[in-house]
Order: structure tokens, then C-alpha cells, then sequence
């Protein structure tokens, strides 16, 4: 279309009108000239279709490819996933950045730009992928076995009419005016400034989310601790929620099952959290039973995707100025499906490096069950 109206331009001129048009726009006389053959062959015949070929068959420039057998070859050498880490790679220790791939190709003597190396990498079928977390490592032969004993506890005191609770410590987070992942509606080209640097606020410090979840309830209760994550935090998160969620809940409950992870303040190994939970049994009179997760398996808690992540979501984009603001906005998170939260700031002061002694540790009515004592035990209360 661009030809033939140039065309038509020229003719209106006149004598010389093909020589002014090519200088006003740019285009070759040739290509003008073109155009007017088609006008003319349209005028001629009205009902065959114009021709819109103007090279000769095969003219054009080649591709790459053709001129440069050896191209694809060279640039599939660079980016084979076989070549990692090779000693000979040119590029083992950079990002392979179509610009930087290109470059080596220039270096080889392949004379191609970053949009033709991307050109060239869809075609063979690469795409930019992200790392994906599947590989969990080593894992311990009675992982299964442990998971299926977790489950019918878990099933049997919930016939039994008795609370089943899942504990963990959630990300510890920085409290002030930093940059918090996600997004939210805000009006056009105003965002929230925050600081650049996220190096912690002496003054105002981290906060410590400290989760129980109920699991027959679909309930949460979260303490916001504001000192040290320890044993003894743990067990004073879980007797906040008995007291102001789990009694009212199960007012007739003689027992208490916690599922907790391996590590961390609520480990299988640590001495502190089971002379804690002989306290926390003699204050609630409830007889805890204990069940950790095997080794590496903590994502499988069900307070990380039930509780944790609706946490996560309702707070994104925006800064955690504040322990209120970070307390409402746990107490605050919801879900379809009635998930209710409550929360509260723990001021309390705990105590790390407490070493517990033989003779304490033997005071704790501790019962291993059968099956991994060392993963599963009953602890009494003392009256």
C-alpha cells in the first residue's frame, strides 16, 4: 500500500514526480515504479489479484544460518546444560545473558547480535527457566512409617473428641519501615517509599511470629514475640492459645497432641523444650502427647499452607511499621474457607543458653511410645 500510494503521488506530479516523491520519502524509485505497474495492472484488470512479489525468487539476504553453518552448533556449545561447570567453557562462571552469549559468538568469529541469539535459542526450543525445589536430599528410612503414624494419632484423638494442634515458629521479620514482597492497590505512580537498606532498627528490633493451629477448629493463634525465639517461648505461645482459644473450644479435653517439626526452638533434641512442656502440662493439667516431623520434612507441617501463607498474603506489599500493625494484620487474615485468627504481642523476656541438667531431665514425666521414642512421647502432668 505504501508503494502504491506513492505512486499515485507521482503521477499526480507529473514529470519528475517519481524523482521528488523518492526524495520526500525515502523510498527507492524502483520501489515507486513498482507501484505504479501494479496500479496500473489493477486498472487493467480489475478482477485479478495484484502480485505483491517484487524480489526474484531466492533474492534477499540469507540467514545467519545459511551463510553461517557452524552458528547453531557454537551457540548450542555454550548453552548446553551438559556444559556446566566444564573447565573449557567460556562462560562457567557468568550469567548467559543473550548479550553475553552473543559476544562469545562474536569472539568465535560468528558475527550475530543479542536478538538474533534469542531468535536462535527459541528455535531450538530453550526458554528462561527458573531453579525448582524437588530435590529433598537423603531421607530417613521410617519417613513414611513416621507420617502414617503422625496421621492416626492425629485420627484417633480427633474421634476421641480431643484437640490436635500443629506448631511452628514463622520468618522472623523486620519491624519498621522496609520493603515487604508483593504488591497492593495503591493510586497510580504513588507506591509506598520505604527505606533502601533494609538493616534492622535497634530501637524497634524483629518481630518473632510464634503459630499453633487447630486443626479440626480451622484456628490459629499467633504470638508475636518481640525477644528471643527459645523452648520456653514456644511453650508460652501454645498455653496463650489454650487459654484464650483451645479451652473454650474443648472444654471436656483431657489430652493435648502437638505436631511440631524437628528443629528449632520446639526440636526433638532440645532439652529445654521438654522440662518447658512438663511446665506447660502442669499448668493446663492436660496430658501432651508429642509428635515431630522427620528430618527435612518441615514443609510438610500443616501450619506452613494453612495458617503461614494466608499470613503472607494478607500483608504483602505492605512495611511492618509496627508491632500493632503487625498484630492486626495476623489477627486479620481470613480465608473462604472460615480460617479465624487471633494474635497478641509476647513482651516477655527469654532467657537463651539455658543448659538443663541430668537430674532436670529427669524429672520430666516423659513417656516414649513405641514406635521412634525419640519423635514421639507422652509427657503427664505432675498432679
Amino acid at each position: 500500500m505504501r508503494r502504491q500510494w506513492a505512486a499515485t503521488e507521482a503521477a499526480d506530479l507529473g514529470w519528475g514526480g517519481v524523482s521528488l516523491v523518492a526524495s520526500a520519502t525515502g523510498l527507492a524509485r524502483n520501489t515507486i515504479m513498482v507501484g505504479g505497474r501494479e496500479l496500473a495492472h489493477r486498472l487493467a484488470h480489475p478482477k485479478e489479484p495484484v502480485s505483491v512479489q517484487i524480489r526474484s525468487p531466492g533474492g534477499g539476504r540469507k540467514r545467519l544460518t545459511e551463510v553461517d553453518p557452524e552458528l547453531e552448533q557454537a551457540l548450542e556449545a555454550l548453552v548446553d546444560p551438559a556444559t556446566r561447570g566444564h573447565p573449557e567453557s567460556p562462560l562457567r562462571w557468568t550469567c548467559k545473558s543473550t548479550a553475553k552469549l552473543a559476544a562469545e559468538l562474536q569472539r568465535q568469529n560468528h558475527p550475530v547480535t543479542d536478538r538474533t541469539v534469542a531468535r536462535l535459542l527459541k528455535a531450538a526450543g530453550y526458554s528462561l527457566q527458573a531453579n525448582r525445589k524437588t530435590q529433598e536430599g537423603s531421607g530417613h528410612a521410617d519417613r513414611n512409617a513416621q507420617f502414617e503414624y503422625i496421621n492416626q494419632q492425629v485420627r484417633t484423638m480427633q474421634k476421641l473428641g480431643q484437640p490436635v494442634v500443629s506448631v511452628d515458629t514463622k520468618k522472623k521479620e523486620l519491624v519498621g519501615e522496609f520493603k515487604n514482597a508483593g504488591a497492593e492497590w495503591q493510586p497510580s505512580g504513588q507506591p509506598t517509599e520505604v527505606k533502601v537498606h533494609d538493616f534492622p532498627d535497634k530501637k524497634l528490633g524483629k518481630a518473632i511470629p510464634y503459630g499453633v493451629y487447630d486443626l479440626a477448629s480451622n484456628e490459629g493463634w499467633v504470638s508475636v514475640g518481640i525477644d528471643h525465639d527459645t523452648a520456653r517461648f514456644a511453650t508460652a505461645s501454645v498455653r496463650r492459645w489454650w487459654q484464650e482459644m483451645g479451652c473454650r473450644r474443648f472444654p471436656g479435653a483431657t489430652k493435648l497432641l502437638i505436631t511440631a517439626d524437628g528443629g528449632g526452638s520446639n526440636s526433638s533434641r532440645n532439652r529445654l523444650w521438654k522440662v518447658a512442656l512438663q511446665e506447660l502440662a502442669d499448668q493446663v493439667g492436660l496430658q501432651l502427647e508429642i509428635c515431630h516431623f522427620p528430618p527435612g520434612t518441615s514443609k510438610w507441617n500443616k501450619i506452613e499452607h494453612r495458617l503461614f501463607c494466608f499470613i503472607t498474603k494478607n500483608w504483602r506489599g505492605r512495611p511492618l511499621t509496627s508491632y500493632e500493625v503487625i498484630v492486626n494484620l495476623i489477627a486479620s487474615t481470613t480465608t473462604a474457607s472460615g480460617l479465624l485468627v487471633k494474635a497478641a504481642l509476647d513482651t516477655g523476656h527469654y532467657e537463651t543458653g539455658i543448659e538443663v541438667t541430668d537430674e532436670e531431665l529427669a524429672d520430666v514425666k516423659l513417656t516414649p511410645a513405641k514406635f521412634h521414642g525419640e519423635w514421639n512421647y507422652f509427657i503427664h502432668p505432675a498432679k
